[in-house]
């Protein structure tokens, strides 16, 4: 019996859909880590020219395969290559790629709920402290935690395309984007802000090398849902009578607006509140710089506005991280989600259970990487350093397999499904797209400068992470 798989009620939902599975941690906590790593602006110019000329097109291509055959990455390969087993496992990287930085994502999530929990309570002198992050990723409470967190994601896509996924984007993603404005606003008032915004903006280009290449295309293509199967199935949803190259215009020029905007919010802050800050001691920083070193700015700021609107202010910063994340864990879950009712027939409720199941398995062992578990911690070796299973994990379906997914996907539309199959399909709802520029430049990239850029990233990051 063949599900009811659903769909997006207006063009306007896909894009605050699409847009709420691209902006999450990659644009509130990535992206900043990785421009204060690589020099500000010499890294903003590059993700942007990547963006522009190299991700775009994939969405294009990802989304388009989706409408054409209404199913997820494994269905949607299969179908345009005529059952081709070949092509179908190539389809699974597109369900287990998701399935797998959902664990990761899972866990940072967590942290963040604990996070909103102390400052809630009037904790934030505690984040600040030095000890406070190592220590709470230590804590077996947090599996309560990720539990709660758990079961609030599954109820919402329990409720399905519309009623779930739909109806969240359409209320976080604009209090999302006014929160975000709101305190970039502020943070531009305060002395010496300045500074951030010319590390931010004044390109430094010394600091470009391979490292930040790879960096600023893994961040885009992670940041933009690309190579994680996510676009396929969203396309899958997406109407036959609106257009896919405007949709994607906007899906991306909001993903990016919310990255430039998230970046300068903290590197302007990290200045105005540590005048005395040292770029070099930028081009170290981590996830850490959200958990360890963000709450030390906050407090700083009870000078200003007192303890209690230091606390207010903090606050409001990690529930907007939060909500960006709930976003997007709950659109990359959605993708092995569709995959359990187009190629099982399982009905939503079940796969749902499924994938609920399957997570909360995986998600124990990431959860028990930073010190829990001795076995789980020291997971396994390689380029030189003992990694963790969370390492593991971030380090092959992050860092290294993103930009996989994306090559496989430009040589299958390009030289399998071919580009009139593509064109096809992408002028439908769009009749400006036939003999279009983008049209002119997608025929000759996809197959040629795109998926050369994407394979030679792949071999670097390889080599790189691994070797």
């Amino acid at each position: 019996m063949e599900q009811d798989r659903g769909q997006f009620s207006s063009r306007l939902g896909f894009i605050l859909a699409a847009a709420g599975s691209a902006v999450g941690l990659g644009n509130l906590v990535a992206f900043p880590v990785m421009a204060s790593k690589n020099g500000g602006a010499a890294f903003l110019i590059i993700y942007l020219l990547f963006v522009a000329f190299i991700c775009y097109p994939v969405m294009l291509a990802e989304i388009a395969m989706g409408r054409r055959t209404q199913r997820n990455p494994v269905g949607a390969f299969s179908m345009l290559s005529d059952r081709s087993k070949v092509w179908r496992l190539t389809g699974m990287l597109g369900i287990v790629t998701p399935f797998m930085i959902a664990v990761f994502y899972t866990v940072i999530t967590v942290w963040l709920v604990v996070y909103l929990k102390q400052l809630a309570t009037g904790n934030l002198d505690t984040l600040s402290s030095d000890a406070t992050f190592s220590n709470l990723v230590q804590e077996p409470s947090l599996f309560g935690y990720a539990s709660l967190l758990l079961a609030a994601v599954f109820l919402i896509l329990v409720g399905g395309v519309k009623g779930g996924i739909e109806r969240l984007a359409r209320v976080l993603m604009p209090t999302l984007a006014v929160m975000l404005v709101v305190l970039v606003c502020f943070v531009l008032t305060l002395d010496n802000a300045s500074a951030g915004i010319a590390y931010y903006l004044v390109p430094d280009f010394s600091k470009m090398d391979l490292g930040v290449v790879n960096g600023a295309l893994s961040q885009a293509f992670f940041s933009l849902s690309l190579g994680m199967g996510i676009l396929i199935t969203y396309g899958s949803y997406f109407s036959r009578t609106d257009s896919i190259p405007s949709s994607a215009r906007m899906v991306a020029t909001m993903d990016t607006s919310i990255a430039f905007f998230a970046g300068l919010l903290i590197l302007p802050a990290i200045f105005a509140f540590d005048p005395n800050t040292n770029t070099d001691d930028l081009s170290t920083s981590s996830v850490g710089l959200i958990f360890s070193f963000l709450p030390k700015i906050f407090l700083s700021m009870q000078a200003a506005v007192g303890y209690f609107g230091a606390s207010v202010v903090a606050l409001i910063f990690f529930l907007l991280v939060f909500f960006a994340a709930l976003t997007s864990l709950v659109s990359i879950i959605e993708i092995p989600i569709s995959y359990w009712i187009d190629e099982w027939k399982m009905t939503r409720k079940r796969a749902v259970l499924t994938q609920a199941f399957l997570l909360a398995l995986f998600a124990i062992p990431a959860t028990l990487s930073f010190g829990l578990s001795e076995f789980f911690t020291n997971f396994t070796n390689y380029g030189g350093l003992s990694k963790s299973f969370f390492d593991v994990v971030y380090d092959v379906f992050y860092e290294t397999i993103l930009p996989l997914v994306g090559f496989t996907a430009c040589i299958f539309c390009v030289y399998r499904w071919k580009l009139n199959g593509l064109n096809e399909e992408l002028s439908v709802g769009d009749p400006r797209y036939n003999g279009s520029l983008m049209q002119r430049y997608l025929n000759v990239s996809l197959g040629t400068v795109v998926p050369v850029v994407l394979f030679s990233v792949f071999v670097s990051t390889v080599y790189t992470i691994f070797i």
